[in-house]
């Protein structure tokens, strides 16, 4: 019996592993891309055949995806990172962006979430299901009355067009709500019998206990505001001001190994978060109660 239930266990193990590594070539690609030279490049992906498939309509034309160099070259990086100063400025521009928006959710989420969870007043229920309307709707729906908004206040052009709406976001409550919601209320009743007030027992108990929690939201809104598109479109007319999500799309397309060290570069800060903060955004994820 115990022989007949691992066999369905390994058989899921290299569904797994070959899911992952699916996902994985892709960056693997990316990584090992930009260390070609130019030379190496251009032989790599100019077509090179073609096959013909009636199923498919014709013949399809086809690359060769190469996942290891014949040379190391780091000429791509020194042009991305020293000769043109773009690059830079983007990624600081993000970072401008991204790290208000995390520090501001955050501290609102938490606040927002600690009433939600364990304070007692009447609509709360209804409050909160309203507030997490918003957070069902499509940003296309959202997009108008932001931008309504920001025009009349002035503030478009700016970082703060972007910042604020940002800050005021619903899925941080929701997450937090959730987690918050696994602490025993005999913890807040304790320190209420001990003489603590709200701030006492939000700073003293919540938030140790939660740790894991803002860790996950923290990734997690990293790589949503840090891959952001419509908003620095739609509210950032100066290309100075622009994030570096937006610079991809503007490089030349026989700049291949351009391309390819700038989405690394993209890349890198994402993937050094998360290493970080694995353990404790699988434990947030799983506390909080939110699937998939």
């Amino acid at each position: 019996m115990k022989t007949l239930t691992r066999i369905p266990q390994a058989l899921l193990s290299l569904l797994l592993a070959a899911a992952a590594i699916v996902m994985l070539v892709p960056i693997g690609l990316t990584f090992t891309n930009s260390l070609m030279t130019e030379q190496e490049m251009r032989s790599n992906y100019h077509l090179i055949g073609q096959m013909t498939d009636t199923a498919l309509g014709g013949q399809q034309q086809f690359v060769n995806l190469k996942l290891i160099p014949d040379w190391l070259s780091w000429t791509q990086y020194a042009q991305v990172l020293i000769l043109a100063p773009k690059f830079l400025r983007m990624f600081w521009n993000s970072a401008a962006l991204v790290v208000p928006i995390i520090v501001g959710q955050t501290a609102v989420a938490t606040l927002a979430a600690y009433a939600f969870a364990k304070l007692r007043f009447p609509g709360r229920e209804k409050l909160f299901m309203i507030y997490i309307m918003t957070m069902l709707m499509p940003f296309q729906v959202t997009l108008v009355p932001n931008y309504l908004v920001v025009n009349k206040l002035g503030l478009m052009n700016s970082d703060p067009a972007i910042i604020l709406p940002g800050i005021f976001g619903a899925f941080g409550v929701f997450m937090m709500r959730q987690f918050m919601a696994h602490i025993p209320g005999a913890y807040v009743e304790a320190a209420k019998m001990d003489g603590a007030g709200h701030w006492v027992i939000f700073t003293r108990i919540i938030l140790p206990l939660v740790q894991p929690g803002l860790a996950a939201l923290t990734v997690l809104l990293f790589v949503d505001n840090w891959n952001m598109i419509e908003q620095p479109l739609i509210f950032l007319q100066d290309t100075v001001k622009q994030p570096l999500s937006l610079y991809l799309a503007q490089i030349d397309q026989e700049a291949r190994g351009i391309g390819f060290a700038a989405s690394a570069l993209y890349m890198t800060p994402m993937i050094l978060l998360f290493l970080y903060a694995e353990s404790y955004f699988i434990e947030g994820i799983q506390l909080s109660g939110i699937k998939g």
